[in-house]
């Protein structure tokens, strides 16, 4: 005990030495941020005058074509409660329904009250409800499905929601058809380790894998057995950590023991240590009834996953289907693939919720009929031949803006919005789009202004700031 007083009494003097150096950098930190926020509102301003009058074009432009088109008549519309209202994906969903006849309900969490999408034409009515993992959250959405008499809830997820839905899902069925898979069922995709073996037990290839639950498994793993490499990733969703792909073993055994150092790996937040394929990695979405592939496509990945153009993989889809119809699953679930130089597929990850990829169905007129027919189809809804590879042009500008010094990436960029489509804007429906842009986005910046917290960058596709912890 007599040694414990100077020694904690020395780490006082120390900690309070080093308070004015810590305020500095947050200080620092927070002017950084600020400015950044500013500049990019003073940016999202300039362009507004633009934005404004296409959009104003449009709507007189919708005004006068309106009358003249037809909206698909159908004997029995039903009533349909959409999910993640901020998403394009769920945007895309609704005007899918509501040209297929339907009456579309869209909800979004309270947070995001102001997003553009409730502005579309496509939506028949909006709600805020709260934050899935609140204790209020089902009862909000039993609440909505009965006010609204809703027939069938197509939840878009976010990563956290998925489980909460699935969760919701048991109190709406007697009230609605719910397009979405079991809580057990859902722990079992999201969780990288528990797909894995589902995956293999249907004699499906995966990636060699192993549950991480403490630094030291890695530290203590033989990778001299093999001439494999290895990448590590966060079981439970991790927004910013997702796109770290460093390869294991590190140069030095001192520099694998200093990256997995800053890893929050523990029993309460495992990770999955995952053999590293190398190849041509691809992304799908597929719609899912008894274990009847509905609806897919399949897309090369990219980083962020802001570009999407179909790619026919057959050998893709047959996986597809072999794993969604042992399982029986109904739903919705995205997977992940890796192709190697030799043809051979490996699935490295299951998301069971809406892609952003569904944006490429945009002028496919039988997407509610996948999702909400039982009678079975003679082969899945693929997106048309004339659908252009979808994209965010705000995304796409910045891109070109940063890579002004490369004549050929300068090139690709004006290629792709040449030759795609932006994922909001419809000459129809083009309040979305103003919206979005002048509005959600603005207003999620100022708050965090108001709060001085900082942000990583601008999902367009997703209507949020991705933070540090982050929803």
């Amino acid at each position: 005990m007599t040694q414990e007083i100077p020694i904690r009494q020395d780490s006082e003097a120390i900690d309070a030495a080093q308070q004015p150096e810590r305020q500095t950098k947050t200080d620092n930190h927070w002017l950084q941020s600020s400015v950044r926020t500013v500049a990019t509102l003073s940016l999202l301003l300039l362009v507004l005058p633009l934005n404004l009058t296409l959009t104003t074009i449009a709507l007189l432009v919708a005004t006068i074509v309106r009358p003249f088109q037809s909206r698909t008549a159908i004997a029995n519309p039903r009533t349909i409660l959409v999910s993640g209202g901020k998403m394009t994906k769920a945007l895309q969903l609704a005007r899918s329904f509501h040209q297929a006849g339907h009456r579309v309900i869209l909800v979004e969490a309270d947070k995001y009250w102001l997003t553009g999408h409730r502005f579309s034409g496509a939506v028949d009515k909006f709600y805020t409800i709260p934050n899935p993992q609140a204790e209020g959250y089902i009862d909000a959405l039993l609440e909505i499905v009965k006010t609204e008499q809703v027939d069938v809830y197509v939840p878009v997820c976010s990563p956290v929601a998925s489980y909460y839905d699935a969760l919701a899902k048991q109190a709406l069925l007697p009230h609605c058809e719910v397009m979405h898979v079991e809580p057990e069922m859902a722990q079992q995709l999201d969780d990288k380790s528990a797909f894995s073996a589902a995956a293999v037990s249907l004699g499906l290839s995966v990636p060699e894998s192993y549950c991480i639950t403490q630094p030291q498994q890695v530290l203590d793993f033989d990778f001299d057995r093999s001439d494999r490499q290895y990448i590590i990733k966060s079981i439970p969703y991790d927004s910013v950590r997702r796109l770290d792909l460093t390869k294991l073993p590190c140069e030095t055994p001192a520099a694998t023991a200093a990256f997995i150092k800053d890893l929050p790996i523990s029993e309460r937040n495992p990770w999955i240590m995952q053999e590293f394929i190398s190849g041509q990695e691809y992304c799908t979405h597929s719609t899912v009834r008894d274990g009847e592939l509905r609806l897919h496509c399949c897309c090369e990945s990219s980083a962020f996953q802001i570009n999407y153009e179909m790619v026919d993989k057959p050998a893709i889809e047959a996986w597809v289907r072999q794993f969604v119809g042992g399982l029986k699953l109904t739903g919705q679930v995205s997977f992940d693939f890796m192709e190697t130089d030799d043809g051979r597929i490996y699935a490295i990850e299951c998301n069971p919720r809406t892609h952003s990829a569904m944006t490429m169905f945009y002028n496919h007129p039988d997407v509610a009929k996948a999702y909400l027919d039982r009678e079975p189809l003679v082969a899945p809804i693929q997106p048309l031949a004339s659908s252009r590879p979808t994209y965010w042009i705000y995304h796409e500008l910045w891109r070109l803006v940063t890579n002004l010094g490369s004549p050929s990436e300068t090139w690709r960029r004006l290629q792709i919005i040449a030759n795609g489509k932006d994922a909001i804007f419809e000459w129809s429906d083009p309040l979305p789009f103003l919206m979005v842009h002048h509005a959600q986005i603005p207003l999620l910046l100022l708050g965090n202004l108001r709060k001085m917290k900082g942000w990583m960058r601008i999902d367009f596709n997703i209507g949020k700031l991705i933070e540090l912890g982050g929803d």
